[in-house]
């Protein structure tokens, strides 16, 4: 089946119009999800606001939006007039400029949809504008209110279609300069570049993010699938910390270590991959009983 869209309007780009739709590319629905219980009774317990001066409880319809402009001073916004503030909408995806893709500094990415046609009447429009980026390289930015919000979007051809990255306002995003002012400017050569060079050349590879394991997820369901069938906890695996080595001695030995034993790290992250996966399927299912109750 299908997957739902979280969004549904036109991408616009001059005088061609194209019904789309927006799906999400990335999703935290598959972590482990906790509830918070009472230890003595085992119910499950919820959250409420209570008057930081008065301690009485406060309810919903009582609860309004502030916004702080000093001690305890805030100027107060009625949810009609935050509705109001919202900008209005024709759901229209409306592409601004294209630019080089390699002009795109990724610092700016929020989050990734997918783009594709919204129905079979929008396909060959919308086939004609993705094959047409494809061929010049470029990306478009388009600007449109998402989620109550004006949101500007990186638009890519990606396979058959497209994904629509939301950017990051600039005022959000943090100088670089500030990060960096205190890292010397140094020059590095002779030997321990061409060593450096060489440690880098031995582990280059392709981007898979299969390799990549969720260690801490998978020790949670690890830990879930323990206390339910009444085993031993896993104990916590300490990492001690490497001894402090000449930079060049370190450099010499990683240089070694590559040559000898590169070949199985592959076949070894694998296995600890489906290990985790395995653990973490058997974990969700036998705790869903348990979930479903304390519902």
């Amino acid at each position: 089946m299908a997957p739902r869209a979280n969004w549904k309007g036109y991408l616009k780009i001059a005088e061609v119009t194209c019904p789309v739709a927006l799906y999400t590319a990335a999703s935290t629905s598959e972590r482990m999800a906790f509830h918070t219980v009472n230890r003595e009774t085992g119910h499950r317990v919820h959250r409420q606001f209570i008057d930081s001066e008065t301690g009485d409880p406060v309810e919903r319809e009582d609860q309004v939006k502030g916004y702080g402009v000093g001690d305890d001073d805030y100027v107060i916004l009625e949810p009609e007039e935050i509705t109001a503030a919202v900008p209005a909408s024709d759901k229209t995806l409306s592409v601004d400029a294209f630019i080089a893709c390699d002009d795109i500094d990724n610092v700016y990415f929020d989050r990734p949809y997918y783009l594709a046609p919204a129905d079979k009447n929008a396909e060959e429009s919308f086939f004609l504008i993705c094959k047409g980026m494809q061929a010049a390289n470029v990306a478009a930015i388009a600007q449109t209110v998402l989620f109550r919000r004006v949101r500007t979007l990186l638009i890519r051809a990606h396979g058959p279609g497209m994904i629509a990255t939301t950017l990051n306002y600039d005022y959000e995003v943090r100088s670089a300069r500030e990060a960096f002012e205190d890292i010397p400017k140094m020059k590095i050569k002779g030997e321990m570049l061409d060593l450096a060079k060489h440690i880098i050349d031995t582990k280059m590879g392709e981007f898979d993010p299969r390799e990549f394991d969720d260690r801490y997820e998978a020790a949670l369901a690890d830990l879930v699938k323990a206390k339910l069938e009444g085993k031993p906890i896993p104990k916590l695996k300490v990492i001690q910390p490497g001894k402090v080595i000449d930079l060049m001695e370190a450099l010499r030995q990683s240089a070694g270590r590559e040559k000898g034993g590169a070949g199985t790290k592959k076949a070894a992250g694998t296995s600890r991959r489906s290990a985790a996966a395995k653990g973490k399927k058997t974990a969700k299912k036998k705790a869903a009983p348990a979930r479903r109750k304390a519902g």
